[in-house]
C-alpha cells in the first residue's frame, strides 16, 4: 500500500483536501510572517515616571529622580532607577513611560559596546550621546507615545560639564538648570534661582542641597512623585549614584488648613 499521501489521486471531493496535498487543490500559503507584528512600542504608556532635575555647578553635572513608576494612578513599583549611566562620561534620567525607557537603555548600551569594540582610543561623551538621541527619538516619535517621554542627559568630560534635554516632539536645548514633567512646573523657578548665571560658583553642597529641597516640593505637590529618590553626580573622577535617599516630611500642618470641601470654618 502506497502511505505517500500526494500518490493517492485526485480527490473524490473537489472542494476538499484535509491534508493539503494535491497539488491542484493545495491551501494557499500565508505569505506574512506570523511574528512580524509581534514587536510593538507602547502607544498607550501604563507604568510611568514623573519629574527629573538636573543642574550644572561648579564641578560638574548633578541630577535627580525620585525612585517610583506609577501604574496609572497607583503607585505601584516603588525602587525602579531613572537614573543610567551611559559610558564613563553621562547620565540619562528619564521621564515618561518605563518600557520605552528600557528600550532606549538598550540602544545606547549597545552602542557603548560597538564602540568599545572599535579600540580606537576614543569614547562617547555626553554631546554624542545627546546628538544620537535626538535623532534616535526623532526618527522613532512614530513608534512611541509623543506626550510621555522626555529624557535628561548629563555628562562631564575633557573638563566640561554638558546638560541637556530630548523629547520626542523635536524639542532640544541646553541650560544650566533643567527639569521634566511636574517638575518643569514647580522646580524650575527654584532651580534657576540658585543656579542659572551662578553654575560655576554653586558649590557641590548647594546643588545637593536643592535638589533635595525640590524633591521634597514635588512630594508634597506631585501625585505621582515619591519622597524616595537617587542623585546622580558626574564629575571629572567619573560617575556617583546613590543608593534610595529620603525626604523628611511633615504633614501635621495639613490639620490646620480650612477651606476644602466640609472643612469651611
Amino acid at each position: 500500500m502506497d502511505h505517500f499521501p500526494t500518490n493517492w489521486g485526485k480527490p473524490r471531493d473537489e472542494a476538499v483536501d484535509v491534508y493539503s496535498t494535491y497539488p491542484l487543490h493545495s491551501r494557499p500559503r500565508n505569505q506574512v510572517d506570523t511574528f512580524a507584528e509581534g514587536v510593538q512600542h507602547t502607544q498607550q504608556p501604563i507604568v510611568t515616571g514623573t519629574s527629573v532635575l538636573a543642574i550644572k555647578y561648579k564641578d560638574g553635572v548633578m541630577m535627580a529622580a525620585d525612585t517610583l513608576a506609577s501604574y496609572g494612578s497607583l503607585a505601584r513599583f516603588k525602587d525602579i532607577s531613572r537614573l543610567h549611566p551611559v559610558g564613563d562620561y553621562t547620565v540619562i534620567g528619564a521621564g515618561g513611560d518605563m518600557s520605552d525607557f528600557q528600550h532606549i537603555q538598550g540602544i545606547l548600551d549597545d552602542l557603548i559596546v560597538e564602540e568599545f569594540n572599535e579600540a580606537d582610543g576614543n569614547a562617547l561623551g555626553p554631546s554624542e550621546i545627546f546628538e544620537v538621541m535626538s535623532q534616535v527619538m526623532y526618527a522613532r516619535r512614530s513608534k512611541f507615545n509623543p506626550l510621555w517621554n522626555s529624557l535628561l542627559i548629563g555628562g562631564f568630560k575633557d573638563g566640561k560639564s554638558f546638560l541637556a534635554y530630548v523629547d520626542l516632539l523635536g524639542t532640544t536645548y541646553q541650560s544650566p538648570s533643567i527639569a521634566t514633567g511636574y517638575g518643569a512646573y514647580i522646580a524650575i523657578p527654584l532651580l534657576r534661582k540658585v543656579v542659572d548665571g551662578r553654575e560655576k560658583d554653586v558649590t557641590e553642597e548647594q546643588a545637593r542641597h536643592i535638589l533635595e529641597e525640590c524633591m521634597k516640593v514635588l512630594y508634597y505637590r506631585d501625585a505621582r512623585s515619591l519622597n524616595k529618590y537617587q542623585i546622580a553626580k558626574i564629575t571629572k573622577d567619573g560617575i556617583e549614584i546613590t543608593d534610595g535617599l529620603s525626604s523628611k516630611t511633615e504633614w501635621a500642618f495639613a490639620e490646620s488648613i480650612r477651606g476644602y470641601g466640609a472643612q469651611n470654618q
